[in-house]
């Protein structure tokens, strides 16, 4: 007999659960064997001893804004005060820490993030099993994995551009009200900490004033031309208050006005970045601060300048067209030992014996996963096209007839208001986190794609999502098996993620590309 309402077993909390399973899997995934390889890896040789260098009041100069040293010098700071018997250490930061003690920090930062890509799927959409899609795809994908398991610098610079982010969007679902303001205040502060790091942090900048003017400009052709716009964009039009009082998230992007955008996405940010350069501007102190301010600003450009490209400057140096199809990741650490032999460090031995075991940490996305978040936001790209060319053609019908006959007027595309603004979203920040690179003469690396990669595989994820909820057989088969794919990719290639031992031929195995070597 069927059980009653009143008897029913209540449904399982799905949507926390599986939110606490992605928080446990990346953790799990960064703090196991954290502590391997008692050496530095890759760019570790500059952060993790310029991090000493606070601790040990060192003067020096670095080509990057200070503020992930800090963050890696608080870790050492911290991490040496816990009591770590037996640990094996090393002094080449110049200070005696092991391995862990100047990585935990990272490694923490970055369980967070897929979790923070979770909550920009969620407050975008609000569909519970969208942003979960998004951020297992997050957890998924291998290149965010070695940075977080490192003394390194892209983590953060990430992490904060997609506060930034989260913050805005949390704003826009706020009412205007003191609370909103204090998100609008935490996305500048975290935009500016995001350009502290790096300045490439600047593209996630860039992303918000980008959908900021996008909506004036949607606003603008609307009230103007509310005929040609209306079949292209209908819900997008902020030009009436709605009846039931809800306005849609470009509508309420468009209410914030200029002086609100230059508040706290230009003072705030700037203000944050000017703040985090005093313990570095203390330390290093010639003249006054606004003097070695502004001097070290000219000096970090003037070093960038220098920075030549090509193989004779860096052998992993990629040009930004060839991050879309990770075309050359960067290997940050590789040893050959003999069976048997310890872990290895900078003083390893060639091996003694025939058989070998290759230690190998290759900063690498989850290739599945990289080719289909590529496909998926061209995909993005070209509805967005379709839909400007629909709205422009419109606007030239109606420009010379007055009046748009219905039989001219395209069929309207099959997209809900939620999923053409979250095109908008991705579209937006995903080029503008890409297209500056356009320019760059210096030698690039395949992590100056992680911020643009976000966006694409939240992309991907939201046709998985999609498809899933169709009611076409074959399309929910083809969600299930991408999201098997990309998990299965995973663990196939989770190896040289974490510097786990393999042999010549399973370390071949997973070279799939000549270039990737």
């Amino acid at each position: 007999m069927p059980l009653s309402k009143k008897t029913a077993l209540p449904s399982l909390p799905w949507f926390p659960l599986g939110i606490l399973a992605l928080l446990i899997v990346s953790l799990g995934l960064r703090f196991w064997g954290l502590g391997r390889f008692n050496t530095l890896v890759f760019d570790e040789v500059y952060y993790a001893k310029f991090a000493y260098n606070y601790l040990s009041n060192t003067p020096f100069f670095d080509g990057h804004p200070p503020l992930s040293k800090y963050l890696i010098a608080i870790a050492m700071g911290l991490g040496s005060q816990v009591p770590t018997p037996q640990t094996a250490m090393n002094g080449l930061t110049g200070g005696l820490f092991a391995p862990w003690m100047y990585r935990w920090l990272n490694a923490l930062t970055g369980s967070f993030m897929p979790l923070v890509i979770l909550g920009i799927a969620y407050q975008l959409t609000h569909r519970r099993r969208y942003a979960l899609i998004a951020g297992w795809f997050a957890a998924l994908d291998g290149l965010f994995l070695v940075e977080s398991r490192y003394a390194l610098n892209n983590v953060y610079l990430v992490i904060f551009g997609l506060l930034g982010l989260w913050f805005l969007l949390l704003a826009l679902n706020s009412a205007p009200s003191l609370s909103q303001s204090g998100w609008l205040v935490l996305s500048g502060i975290s935009f500016g900490a995001s350009a502290s790091i790096k300045w490439n942090g600047l593209w996630f900048l860039l992303g918000a004033y980008s959908l900021w003017i996008v909506a004036q400009g949607i606003q603008w052709f609307q009230t103007r031309h509310p005929m040609a716009a209306t079949s292209a964009v209908p819900e997008f039009s902020p030009a009436e208050i709605p009846k039931d009082g809800r306005y849609s998230p470009l509508q309420r992007l468009h209410r914030l006005r200029w002086w609100q955008v230059g508040l706290y996405w230009g003072l705030v940010p700037a203000l944050t970045y000017i703040l985090e350069w005093i313990p570095h501007l203390k330390l290093n102190a010639k003249q006054g601060f606004w003097s070695d301010f502004w001097a070290l600003q000219v000096e970090i450009l003037q070093y960038h300048e220098r920075v030549g490209n090509g193989p004779k400057i860096h052998p992993y140096c990629s040009s930004w067209y060839s991050w879309l199809f990770m075309w050359r990741p960067v290997a940050y650490f590789y040893k050959v030992t003999g069976k048997g032999d310890p872990l290895p460090t900078e003083a390893t031995l060639p091996p003694t014996t025939a058989e070998k075991v290759v230690y190998d940490v290759h900063a690498m996305g989850n290739p599945f996963l990289w080719w289909f978040s590529t496909i998926a936001i061209f995909t993005v790209l070209a509805v967005l096209g379709w839909l400007a060319f629909q709205a422009i053609s419109n606007w030239l019908v109606a420009h010379t007839s007055r009046t748009i006959p219905p039989d001219v007027i395209p069929p309207p595309l099959p997209f809900s208001p939620c999923e053409r603004w979250l095109m908008l979203f991705l579209a937006i920040n995903y080029l503008a986190n890409l297209l500056p690179w356009v320019k760059v003469t210096r030698c690039t690396f395949l992590y100056h794609y992680m911020g643009a990669s976000v966006f694409a595989t939240m992309a991907i994820a939201w046709l998985v999502d999609r498809w899933l909820s169709s009611r076409q057989s074959y399309l929910r088969q083809m969600g299930m098996t991408i999201i098997a794919i990309v998990a299965i990719a995973f663990l196939f290639w989770l190896p040289v993620y974490l510097g786990l031992p393999l042999s010549p031929e399973g370390f071949k195995l997973r070279m799939w590309l000549p270039s990737w070597v």
